[in-house]
């Protein structure tokens, strides 16, 4: 707990670096409610954290859980919520670590799949996950509300 608020200043980072990927989330709008969660997940033990190489400050960290759903599935899920690794510091193997430490507890965990969210436009993580195995499993499409493109006028739903 004593690293959360440097955490959750990564989370902001992170925010902000996928807004140049299309996330709809807002830095700095959300930092309460990310560190409502990241207490959250570091007090039940899902957060792991990098630190610089003196171990002076947090650099990186990662969040997963295992899904715990409303129907049976033929497979427990653990997800992998969030990865961010400051700038100056990737490119180090750091976010490969952070990924394997959080990969390792949730098969610990009972895991048997595991998932990993990315924005579409961020190439160089898809290509990060793919080398790691990760394969696509599902498409979310997505498109503004009021859109010119095959909006139906006729009122059929």
């Amino acid at each position: 707990m004593g690293d959360l608020d440097a955490v959750v200043g990564l989370w902001v980072a992170l925010v902000a670096d996928q807004r140049a990927h299309g996330t709809h989330l807002l830095p700095e709008a959300n930092r309460a409610a990310a560190r409502d969660v990241l207490s959250q997940y570091v007090a039940t033990d899902r957060v792991f954290v990098a630190r610089s190489p003196d171990g002076s400050a947090p650099i990186g960290f990662v969040m997963h859980h295992v899904e715990n759903g409303f129907y049976t599935e033929d497979d427990s899920r653990g997800v992998v919520d969030n990865i961010y690794v400051e700038p100056a510091y990737r490119g180090q193997g750091v976010g490969s670590r952070l990924l394997d430490a959080a990969e390792r507890a949730l098969g610990e965990a009972g895991a048997g799949v595991l998932a990993i969210s990315v924005m579409a436009a961020n190439e160089r993580a898809r290509e990060l996950y793919e080398e790691r195995g990760y394969g696509l499993h599902r498409h979310v499409l997505e498109k503004p509300v009021k859109s010119d493109t095959h909006s139906r006028d006729d009122g059929e739903r």
